[in-house]
């Protein structure tokens, strides 16, 4: 991959969940009960690290573009000084957002930011938006998706990461809303550096998500593999969250 596929890192603030999100293993199933980025061919990068060697036969990679930070929602704050260079697989700009009442020039700055990367060289499939939208808020949430998604052009996609609780506790109304706004939700089963308490128990509830579904992974936490999800229909796959080094 080369310097011009380098990623940066951006800590979250302590207690939120990290994003990520994508496409099955490479060899199906893992082995081992901790995630070893061996066993995937899609991850998500944050801002501020070199990738690892284990890009260089990715299949699919969220990268951070830049955020919407909670005491400026009128501007994209860019975090990629240079767009990315990867062409052999599918890139997906991802826009941190902390609040939603995005102006004008915000969505002009991430149409910009689209054309720019693919004008580097990067097959950009979409944008995913990585927010930590509370369960009871999908409604709203899906007001902003379904505007967003109005204005992006048609040949990108829409993905957005998501709570294990969306499908244990949200409103199937609003969940059902979600399909055929984005494509994806990529639920995040982390918090930090580790796999959250409990994940199996949210995991059979996953089989109410009316949208397609990947599952987002910390790099060394803790999974099992539950077999009804995998079963599922909507189930696309994994994606792994790299830590820094």
């Amino acid at each position: 991959m080369g310097q011009d596929a380098a990623i940066l890192l951006v800590r979250r603030p302590a207690g939120w969940l990290a994003g990520l999100m994508a496409l099955a293993g490479c060899s199906g199933e893992p082995s081992s009960d901790r995630v070893d980025p061996r066993d995937y061919d899609t991850f998500f990068l944050w801002a501020g690290v070199r990738s690892p060697a284990v890009l260089d036969r990715a299949k699919t990679i969220y990268i951070l573009s830049g955020e919407v930070r909670a005491d400026d929602g009128a501007r994209l704050v860019p975090l990629r000084p240079q767009a990315p260079r990867v062409d052999h697989a599918a890139i997906w700009l991802v826009v941190r957002a902390e609040r939603l009442d995005w102006t004008d020039a915000v969505h002009r700055q991430v149409l910009r930011e689209l054309r720019r990367w693919r004008a580097a060289g990067s097959r950009v499939v979409g944008v995913q938006i990585d927010f930590d939208a509370r369960t009871r808020d999908l409604a709203g949430y899906g007001a902003f998706l379904t505007d967003l998604r109005r204005r992006l052009p048609a040949d990108y996609r829409l993905s957005v990461t998501g709570l294990m609780d969306w499908s244990a506790q949200g409103d199937p109304a609003a969940l059902a809303r979600l399909r055929g706004v984005v494509d994806e939700v990529v639920v995040q089963t982390y918090q930090g550096r580790r796999t959250i308490p409990g994940y199996r128990g949210y995991m059979a509830a996953l089989t109410r998500l009316p949208i397609p579904f990947r599952i987002g992974l910390v790099e060394g936490g803790e999974w099992q593999a539950p077999a009804r999800v995998v079963r599922d229909p909507e189930f696309r796959g994994y994606a792994v969250f790299l830590l820094p080094r």
